[in-house]
Protein backbone atom coordinates (compact mmCIF):
# COMPACT_ATOMS: atom_id res chain seq x y z
CA UNK A 1 0.00 0.00 0.00
CA UNK A 2 1.49 3.62 -1.35
CA UNK A 3 1.85 6.18 1.56
CA UNK A 4 -0.44 9.35 0.50
CA UNK A 5 1.96 12.74 0.35
CA UNK A 6 0.73 15.36 2.64
CA UNK A 7 -1.06 18.03 1.48
CA UNK A 8 -1.82 20.84 3.84
CA UNK A 9 -2.03 23.96 1.74
CA UNK A 10 -5.70 25.32 3.28
CA UNK A 11 -3.60 25.03 6.61
CA UNK A 12 -0.45 26.55 5.65
CA UNK A 13 -2.52 29.63 3.93
CA UNK A 14 -4.84 29.95 7.15
CA UNK A 15 -2.10 30.26 9.54
CA UNK A 16 0.03 32.41 7.09
CA UNK A 17 -2.71 34.85 6.79
CA UNK A 18 -3.61 34.63 10.23
CA UNK A 19 -0.18 36.11 10.98
CA UNK A 20 -0.10 38.80 8.73
CA UNK A 21 2.70 37.61 6.49
CA UNK A 22 2.75 37.44 2.46
CA UNK A 23 4.29 34.45 0.71
CA UNK A 24 7.28 36.08 0.24
CA UNK A 25 7.82 36.94 3.81
CA UNK A 26 6.86 32.97 4.74
CA UNK A 27 9.04 32.28 1.90
CA UNK A 28 11.92 33.72 3.39
CA UNK A 29 11.29 32.56 6.85
CA UNK A 30 11.00 28.43 5.50
CA UNK A 31 14.54 29.10 2.84
CA UNK A 32 12.08 28.28 0.09
CA UNK A 33 11.31 30.34 -2.89
CA UNK A 34 7.69 32.24 -3.52
CA UNK A 35 6.29 30.31 -6.41
CA UNK A 36 6.94 26.70 -4.30
CA UNK A 37 5.11 28.23 -1.51
CA UNK A 38 2.44 29.00 -3.84
CA UNK A 39 2.54 25.78 -4.90
CA UNK A 40 2.08 24.34 -1.52
CA UNK A 41 -0.42 26.88 -0.73
CA UNK A 42 -2.90 25.36 -3.96
CA UNK A 43 -2.01 21.98 -3.02
CA UNK A 44 0.12 21.43 -6.66
CA UNK A 45 3.41 20.40 -4.10
CA UNK A 46 3.04 17.91 -0.82
CA UNK A 47 4.50 19.33 2.32
CA UNK A 48 8.20 17.84 2.16
CA UNK A 49 9.42 16.41 5.97
CA UNK A 50 11.99 20.06 6.12
CA UNK A 51 9.24 22.53 5.08
CA UNK A 52 6.99 20.76 7.71
CA UNK A 53 9.64 20.99 10.66
CA UNK A 54 10.13 24.49 9.38
CA UNK A 55 6.44 25.74 9.29
CA UNK A 56 5.87 23.85 12.81
CA UNK A 57 8.94 26.24 14.02
CA UNK A 58 7.60 29.71 12.42
CA UNK A 59 4.39 29.28 13.75
CA UNK A 60 4.73 26.94 16.67
CA UNK A 61 2.20 24.59 16.23
CA UNK A 62 2.83 20.40 16.17
CA UNK A 63 3.06 19.27 13.07
CA UNK A 64 -0.09 17.32 13.68
CA UNK A 65 -1.58 20.74 12.94
CA UNK A 66 -0.86 19.71 8.89
CA UNK A 67 -1.35 16.05 8.78
CA UNK A 68 -3.15 13.77 10.87
CA UNK A 69 -1.96 10.98 9.53
CA UNK A 70 0.11 9.53 12.54
CA UNK A 71 2.61 7.53 10.25
CA UNK A 72 3.40 11.08 8.58
CA UNK A 73 4.38 12.20 11.81
CA UNK A 74 6.35 8.91 13.04
CA UNK A 75 8.17 9.34 9.67
CA UNK A 76 8.77 12.95 10.29
CA UNK A 77 10.39 12.19 13.99
CA UNK A 78 12.36 9.70 12.50
CA UNK A 79 14.21 11.65 9.85
CA UNK A 80 14.77 14.23 12.37
CA UNK A 81 16.25 11.16 14.70
CA UNK A 82 18.47 9.41 12.42
CA UNK A 83 19.88 12.96 11.08
CA UNK A 84 21.97 13.35 14.16
CA UNK A 85 25.52 12.05 13.31
CA UNK A 86 25.55 9.35 15.76
CA UNK A 87 22.24 7.63 14.04
CA UNK A 88 22.92 8.00 10.51
CA UNK A 89 23.29 11.47 10.03
CA UNK A 90 21.37 11.92 6.71
CA UNK A 91 23.14 8.78 5.01
CA UNK A 92 20.22 6.66 5.48
CA UNK A 93 18.00 6.51 2.29
CA UNK A 94 15.06 8.60 2.90
CA UNK A 95 13.30 4.92 1.18
CA UNK A 96 14.65 2.90 3.99
CA UNK A 97 13.54 5.52 6.86
CA UNK A 98 9.85 5.42 4.97
CA UNK A 99 10.54 1.73 4.67
CA UNK A 100 10.63 1.36 8.79
CA UNK A 101 8.02 3.81 9.29
CA UNK A 102 5.67 2.04 7.14
CA UNK A 103 6.40 -1.55 8.63
CA UNK A 104 7.75 -1.46 11.57
CA UNK A 105 6.09 1.64 13.52
CA UNK A 106 7.02 -0.14 17.01
CA UNK A 107 11.04 0.09 16.00
CA UNK A 108 10.73 3.42 14.60
CA UNK A 109 9.40 4.62 17.93
CA UNK A 110 12.27 2.91 19.76
CA UNK A 111 14.27 4.42 17.38
CA UNK A 112 12.98 7.57 18.80
CA UNK A 113 13.08 7.13 22.04
CA UNK A 114 16.67 5.97 21.54
CA UNK A 115 17.22 9.02 19.84
CA UNK A 116 16.03 11.13 22.98
CA UNK A 117 17.87 9.15 25.45
CA UNK A 118 21.28 9.78 23.36
CA UNK A 119 20.86 13.47 23.70
CA UNK A 120 20.57 13.08 27.05
CA UNK A 121 23.83 11.52 27.38
CA UNK A 122 25.34 13.79 24.80
CA UNK A 123 24.47 16.66 27.02
CA UNK A 124 26.22 14.45 30.43
CA UNK A 125 29.27 14.11 27.74
CA UNK A 126 29.79 17.75 26.98
CA UNK A 127 30.32 18.62 30.60
CA UNK A 128 34.37 18.27 31.95
CA UNK A 129 33.02 18.93 35.55
CA UNK A 130 32.72 15.37 37.50
CA UNK A 131 29.98 17.10 39.14
CA UNK A 132 27.49 17.12 36.12
CA UNK A 133 28.59 13.29 36.05
CA UNK A 134 25.13 10.87 36.95
CA UNK A 135 25.80 7.96 38.97
CA UNK A 136 26.31 4.34 37.29
CA UNK A 137 23.49 2.00 38.26
CA UNK A 138 24.18 -0.85 40.52
CA UNK A 139 24.03 -4.27 39.03
CA UNK A 140 20.31 -4.91 39.29
CA UNK A 141 19.44 -1.67 40.45
CA UNK A 142 16.99 0.66 38.66
CA UNK A 143 18.75 2.60 35.61
CA UNK A 144 19.85 6.17 36.13
CA UNK A 145 18.65 7.54 32.97
CA UNK A 146 16.34 10.03 32.27
CA UNK A 147 17.58 12.32 35.60
CA UNK A 148 16.28 15.75 35.12
CA UNK A 149 18.28 18.14 33.76
CA UNK A 150 19.96 21.01 36.16
CA UNK A 151 17.67 24.10 37.38
CA UNK A 152 19.17 26.36 35.06
CA UNK A 153 19.82 24.18 31.99
CA UNK A 154 15.74 23.10 32.63
CA UNK A 155 15.00 26.63 32.85
CA UNK A 156 16.84 27.96 29.64
CA UNK A 157 15.38 24.27 27.66
CA UNK A 158 11.94 25.96 28.57
CA UNK A 159 13.07 29.59 27.35
CA UNK A 160 14.29 27.85 24.29
CA UNK A 161 10.95 25.74 23.67
CA UNK A 162 8.66 28.57 24.01
CA UNK A 163 10.54 30.72 21.55
CA UNK A 164 11.58 33.08 23.93
CA UNK A 165 8.37 34.72 23.99
CA UNK A 166 6.04 34.63 26.46
CA UNK A 167 3.18 36.83 25.70
CA UNK A 168 1.04 37.24 28.66
CA UNK A 169 4.19 39.17 30.36
CA UNK A 170 5.08 41.03 27.33
CA UNK A 171 1.65 42.77 27.09
CA UNK A 172 1.25 42.96 30.52
CA UNK A 173 4.53 44.99 30.39
CA UNK A 174 3.55 47.25 27.78
CA UNK A 175 0.46 48.30 28.83
CA UNK A 176 2.19 49.08 32.48
CA UNK A 177 4.83 51.21 30.53
CA UNK A 178 2.27 53.07 28.59
CA UNK A 179 0.84 54.17 32.55
CA UNK A 180 4.03 55.31 33.60
CA UNK A 181 4.31 59.38 34.10
CA UNK A 182 6.01 60.65 31.17
CA UNK A 183 9.63 62.17 31.22
CA UNK A 184 12.95 60.56 32.91
CA UNK A 185 12.58 56.97 33.06
CA UNK A 186 14.09 56.56 36.05
CA UNK A 187 12.22 59.41 38.11
CA UNK A 188 9.02 57.20 36.99
CA UNK A 189 10.17 53.81 37.49
CA UNK A 190 10.72 55.29 41.52
CA UNK A 191 7.90 56.72 41.39
CA UNK A 192 5.67 54.13 40.26
CA UNK A 193 7.10 51.83 42.68
CA UNK A 194 6.48 54.92 45.46
CA UNK A 195 3.22 56.11 44.57
CA UNK A 196 1.07 52.32 43.91
CA UNK A 197 3.46 50.19 46.16
CA UNK A 198 4.77 52.24 49.11
CA UNK A 199 8.11 51.65 48.02
CA UNK A 200 10.99 53.86 48.77
CA UNK A 201 13.78 53.95 46.53
CA UNK A 202 17.62 54.79 48.28
CA UNK A 203 20.99 54.03 46.82
CA UNK A 204 23.70 51.96 48.95
CA UNK A 205 27.18 54.18 48.78
CA UNK A 206 29.29 51.93 50.52
CA UNK A 207 32.29 50.48 48.79
CA UNK A 208 31.87 46.64 50.25
CA UNK A 209 32.96 44.73 47.62
CA UNK A 210 29.84 42.29 48.61
CA UNK A 211 27.34 44.86 48.31
CA UNK A 212 24.43 43.40 46.21
CA UNK A 213 22.79 45.31 43.61
CA UNK A 214 19.50 45.17 44.39
CA UNK A 215 18.30 44.67 48.24
CA UNK A 216 14.12 45.00 48.86
CA UNK A 217 12.81 45.09 52.35
CA UNK A 218 9.26 44.45 52.29
CA UNK A 219 8.69 45.65 55.91
CA UNK A 220 10.39 48.70 55.73
CA UNK A 221 9.39 49.15 52.10
CA UNK A 222 12.77 50.30 50.44
CA UNK A 223 14.28 49.23 47.49
CA UNK A 224 17.43 49.69 48.11
CA UNK A 225 20.35 49.60 44.48
CA UNK A 226 24.03 49.89 44.22
CA UNK A 227 24.49 53.69 43.69
CA UNK A 228 27.54 52.37 41.25
CA UNK A 229 25.47 50.57 38.68
CA UNK A 230 25.19 52.14 35.85
CA UNK A 231 21.84 53.93 35.23
CA UNK A 232 20.10 51.51 32.41
CA UNK A 233 21.05 48.59 35.05
CA UNK A 234 19.34 50.53 37.77
CA UNK A 235 16.51 51.23 35.80
CA UNK A 236 16.35 47.51 35.20
CA UNK A 237 16.23 46.84 38.44
CA UNK A 238 13.64 48.88 39.80
CA UNK A 239 11.48 47.88 36.38
CA UNK A 240 12.15 43.92 38.19
CA UNK A 241 10.80 45.54 41.43
CA UNK A 242 7.68 46.37 39.86
CA UNK A 243 7.73 42.94 38.11
CA UNK A 244 7.64 40.78 41.39
CA UNK A 245 4.99 43.50 43.00
CA UNK A 246 2.31 43.84 40.08
CA UNK A 247 3.07 40.24 38.08
CA UNK A 248 3.27 37.07 40.35
CA UNK A 249 -0.10 36.44 39.37
CA UNK A 250 0.99 35.70 35.80
CA UNK A 251 4.52 34.26 36.45
CA UNK A 252 3.25 32.17 38.99
CA UNK A 253 1.13 30.31 36.27
CA UNK A 254 3.33 30.46 33.37
CA UNK A 255 5.90 28.11 35.80
CA UNK A 256 2.94 26.13 36.84
CA UNK A 257 2.40 25.41 33.25
CA UNK A 258 5.99 24.36 32.88
CA UNK A 259 6.52 21.23 34.76
CA UNK A 260 9.64 21.71 35.65
CA UNK A 261 10.89 18.77 37.51
CA UNK A 262 12.16 20.55 40.58
CA UNK A 263 11.64 23.25 43.29
CA UNK A 264 14.93 25.51 42.34
CA UNK A 265 13.71 25.35 38.29
CA UNK A 266 10.76 26.86 39.34
CA UNK A 267 12.43 29.43 41.73
CA UNK A 268 15.17 30.24 39.14
CA UNK A 269 12.24 30.37 36.46
CA UNK A 270 10.43 33.23 38.66
CA UNK A 271 13.69 35.42 38.57
CA UNK A 272 13.93 34.94 34.90
CA UNK A 273 10.54 35.85 34.15
CA UNK A 274 10.70 38.88 36.13
CA UNK A 275 13.95 39.67 33.98
CA UNK A 276 11.99 39.24 30.94
CA UNK A 277 8.74 41.45 32.67
CA UNK A 278 11.72 44.13 33.39
CA UNK A 279 13.22 44.12 30.19
CA UNK A 280 9.76 44.24 28.51
CA UNK A 281 8.82 47.62 30.28
CA UNK A 282 12.18 49.39 29.77
CA UNK A 283 11.64 48.39 26.55
CA UNK A 284 8.24 48.45 25.33
CA UNK A 285 7.34 45.69 22.49
CA UNK A 286 5.26 48.22 20.12
CA UNK A 287 7.55 51.33 20.54
CA UNK A 288 10.87 49.25 20.55
CA UNK A 289 9.96 47.12 17.47
CA UNK A 290 9.01 49.82 15.48
CA UNK A 291 12.61 52.05 16.25
CA UNK A 292 14.19 48.67 15.56
CA UNK A 293 13.14 48.14 12.41
CA UNK A 294 13.92 51.94 11.66
CA UNK A 295 16.91 52.25 12.80
CA UNK A 296 17.64 48.61 10.82
CA UNK A 297 18.73 47.20 14.28
CA UNK A 298 21.85 49.44 15.19
CA UNK A 299 21.55 48.14 18.74
CA UNK A 300 24.05 51.36 19.91
CA UNK A 301 21.23 53.70 18.57
CA UNK A 302 18.80 51.60 20.18
CA UNK A 303 20.58 51.78 23.40
CA UNK A 304 21.00 55.16 22.68
CA UNK A 305 17.39 55.88 22.09
CA UNK A 306 15.77 53.92 25.35
CA UNK A 307 18.68 54.74 27.70
CA UNK A 308 19.19 51.03 27.98
CA UNK A 309 22.37 48.88 27.76
CA UNK A 310 23.88 46.87 24.78
CA UNK A 311 22.66 43.75 26.32
CA UNK A 312 19.29 44.39 27.19
CA UNK A 313 18.83 45.72 23.79
CA UNK A 314 20.62 42.47 22.30
CA UNK A 315 18.52 40.08 24.54
CA UNK A 316 15.13 42.47 23.72
CA UNK A 317 15.64 41.94 20.37
CA UNK A 318 15.51 38.13 20.93
CA UNK A 319 12.13 38.20 21.91
CA UNK A 320 10.28 40.00 19.41
CA UNK A 321 7.65 36.80 18.88
CA UNK A 322 4.63 38.00 19.57
CA UNK A 323 2.04 36.64 16.97
CA UNK A 324 0.91 38.62 13.59
CA UNK A 325 3.79 41.02 15.08
CA UNK A 326 7.03 39.23 14.80
CA UNK A 327 10.31 40.83 15.00
CA UNK A 328 13.45 39.14 13.05
CA UNK A 329 14.28 36.13 14.48
CA UNK A 330 17.39 36.66 16.67
CA UNK A 331 19.46 34.65 18.97
CA UNK A 332 21.37 36.49 22.30
CA UNK A 333 24.39 34.92 24.44
CA UNK A 334 26.80 36.16 26.95
CA UNK A 335 30.37 34.54 27.45
CA UNK A 336 32.77 35.53 29.90
CA UNK A 337 36.54 35.47 29.03
CA UNK A 338 37.26 31.53 29.74
CA UNK A 339 34.73 30.35 26.82
CA UNK A 340 31.17 29.70 29.22
CA UNK A 341 28.16 30.64 28.40
CA UNK A 342 26.43 32.25 31.15
CA UNK A 343 23.31 33.73 28.80
CA UNK A 344 21.73 32.19 25.91
CA UNK A 345 18.38 33.10 24.59
CA UNK A 346 17.08 32.23 20.95
CA UNK A 347 14.15 32.42 18.29
CA UNK A 348 16.56 31.00 15.71
CA UNK A 349 17.36 27.55 14.88
CA UNK A 350 21.12 28.32 16.16
CA UNK A 351 22.03 25.90 18.71
CA UNK A 352 24.53 26.75 21.79
CA UNK A 353 26.87 24.26 23.39
CA UNK A 354 25.25 23.17 27.09
CA UNK A 355 28.44 22.66 28.92
CA UNK A 356 31.89 24.11 28.27
CA UNK A 357 32.86 26.94 25.45
CA UNK A 358 31.28 27.40 22.02
CA UNK A 359 33.20 27.21 18.67
CA UNK A 360 36.57 29.21 18.96
CA UNK A 361 35.72 30.48 15.12
CA UNK A 362 32.83 32.31 15.98
CA UNK A 363 33.65 36.36 16.21
CA UNK A 364 32.14 36.12 19.83
CA UNK A 365 35.31 35.10 21.20
CA UNK A 366 37.04 37.76 19.11
CA UNK A 367 35.55 40.30 20.58
CA UNK A 368 37.80 40.22 23.81
CA UNK A 369 41.02 41.10 21.30
CA UNK A 370 39.12 44.02 19.75
CA UNK A 371 36.90 45.68 23.08
CA UNK A 372 35.94 48.67 20.78
CA UNK A 373 34.52 47.10 17.54
CA UNK A 374 31.31 45.60 16.66
CA UNK A 375 32.50 42.56 15.15
CA UNK A 376 30.20 41.30 12.22
CA UNK A 377 30.44 37.57 10.36
CA UNK A 378 29.15 35.10 8.44
CA UNK A 379 28.87 32.36 9.71
CA UNK A 380 27.73 28.78 8.08
CA UNK A 381 26.65 25.39 10.44
CA UNK A 382 27.48 22.04 9.17
CA UNK A 383 23.69 21.63 8.70
CA UNK A 384 24.17 24.50 5.44
CA UNK A 385 22.18 27.33 7.76
CA UNK A 386 24.07 30.41 7.72
CA UNK A 387 23.92 33.52 9.80
CA UNK A 388 24.76 36.91 10.16
CA UNK A 389 26.59 37.14 13.64
CA UNK A 390 27.72 40.46 15.67
CA UNK A 391 29.71 40.36 18.98
CA UNK A 392 31.40 43.30 20.83
CA UNK A 393 32.40 42.91 24.16
CA UNK A 394 31.03 45.30 27.31
CA UNK A 395 32.54 46.01 31.06
CA UNK A 396 31.21 46.27 34.10
CA UNK A 397 32.76 49.31 36.07
CA UNK A 398 34.26 48.63 39.04
CA UNK A 399 33.52 51.53 41.73
CA UNK A 400 36.77 51.47 43.53
CA UNK A 401 40.64 50.32 42.52
CA UNK A 402 41.10 46.40 43.30
CA UNK A 403 37.89 45.80 42.63
CA UNK A 404 37.58 43.10 39.58
CA UNK A 405 35.84 44.70 36.68
CA UNK A 406 33.50 42.18 35.10
CA UNK A 407 33.89 41.36 31.12
CA UNK A 408 31.76 39.40 28.57
CA UNK A 409 31.74 39.55 25.08
CA UNK A 410 28.06 39.75 23.62
CA UNK A 411 26.90 38.05 20.58
CA UNK A 412 23.55 38.32 18.37
CA UNK A 413 22.66 37.55 15.14
CA UNK A 414 19.89 36.12 12.82
CA UNK A 415 19.92 33.68 9.98
CA UNK A 416 21.31 35.18 6.59
CA UNK A 417 18.72 36.10 4.86
CA UNK A 418 17.67 38.69 7.15
CA UNK A 419 20.57 40.49 6.83
CA UNK A 420 19.11 43.11 4.19
CA UNK A 421 17.19 44.58 7.27
CA UNK A 422 20.22 44.98 9.53
CA UNK A 423 22.47 48.02 9.13
CA UNK A 424 25.89 45.25 9.55
CA UNK A 425 24.55 43.47 6.29
CA UNK A 426 25.18 46.36 4.21
CA UNK A 427 28.54 46.15 1.96
CA UNK A 428 28.50 41.97 2.55
CA UNK A 429 29.94 40.00 -0.54
CA UNK A 430 27.07 37.32 -0.45
CA UNK A 431 27.62 35.33 -3.14
CA UNK A 432 31.66 34.76 -2.18
CA UNK A 433 31.74 31.44 -0.62
CA UNK A 434 34.63 32.07 0.43
CA UNK A 435 33.41 34.84 3.38
CA UNK A 436 31.53 32.56 4.87
CA UNK A 437 33.57 31.30 7.98
CA UNK A 438 32.10 27.69 8.69
CA UNK A 439 31.27 27.48 12.43
CA UNK A 440 29.79 24.76 14.32
CA UNK A 441 28.27 23.99 17.89
CA UNK A 442 31.06 22.77 20.38
CA UNK A 443 33.84 20.49 19.22
CA UNK A 444 32.33 17.70 20.59
CA UNK A 445 28.93 18.09 17.96
CA UNK A 446 30.73 19.27 14.93
CA UNK A 447 31.85 16.70 12.60
CA UNK A 448 34.17 18.82 10.26
CA UNK A 449 36.56 16.65 9.76
CA UNK A 450 38.91 19.69 8.47
CA UNK A 451 39.02 22.53 11.60
CA UNK A 452 42.57 23.53 12.29
CA UNK A 453 40.73 25.15 16.03
CA UNK A 454 39.24 21.15 16.70
CA UNK A 455 39.76 20.94 20.56
CA UNK A 456 37.65 17.13 20.92
CA UNK A 457 36.62 14.55 18.88
CA UNK A 458 33.02 14.68 18.03
CA UNK A 459 31.28 12.23 20.03
CA UNK A 460 30.04 8.81 18.71
CA UNK A 461 32.73 9.46 15.76
CA UNK A 462 35.11 6.59 15.38
CA UNK A 463 38.68 7.65 14.40
CA UNK A 464 41.25 7.05 12.17
CA UNK A 465 44.84 6.94 14.25
CA UNK A 466 48.04 6.41 11.82
CA UNK A 467 51.10 6.87 13.41
CA UNK A 468 53.05 7.71 9.86
CA UNK A 469 50.88 11.07 9.87
CA UNK A 470 50.09 14.34 11.93
CA UNK A 471 48.12 16.94 10.70
CA UNK A 472 46.44 19.51 13.13
CA UNK A 473 45.06 16.91 15.23
CA UNK A 474 46.47 13.54 15.51
CA UNK A 475 43.28 11.69 14.35
CA UNK A 476 41.36 11.96 11.68
CA UNK A 477 37.67 10.99 10.48
CA UNK A 478 36.65 9.22 8.82
CA UNK A 479 33.61 10.08 6.37
CA UNK A 480 30.15 9.83 8.44
CA UNK A 481 28.93 6.45 7.73
CA UNK A 482 32.23 4.43 7.38
CA UNK A 483 33.24 2.32 10.13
Amino acid sequence: MRKRKVFSGEAVRNLRQGARMTQADLARRLLISTSYLNQIEHNQRPLTAGVLLELSRVFRVDPQAFSDDEQDRLLLGLRDALGDPALGGGDIPAAEIKAVAQAAPGVARALLRLGAEHRALLDRYQSLDEALSQPRAAPGGPHPGGAPNLPYDEVRDFFHKIGNYVGALDVLAEGRAGRLSPGDPAAALARALEQDHGVAVTLDRSLDTRRPMRRFDPRAGTLVLDAFLEPASQRFAMAHQIALLEAGEVIEEVVAGAGFASADSGAICRIALANYYAGALVLPYGAFQEAASRLRHDVSALAASFGASLEQVCHRLSTLQRPGQEGIPFYFLRVDRAGNITKRHSATRVQFARYGGACPLWNVHEAFEQPDRMLVQMAEMPDGTRYLSMATCVTKAAAAYGEPRRRYAIGFGCELAYADRLVYGDGLEWKRPRALTPIGVSCRLCDRPDCAQRAFPPVGRRLSVDPNLRGDVPYELPPTGRP
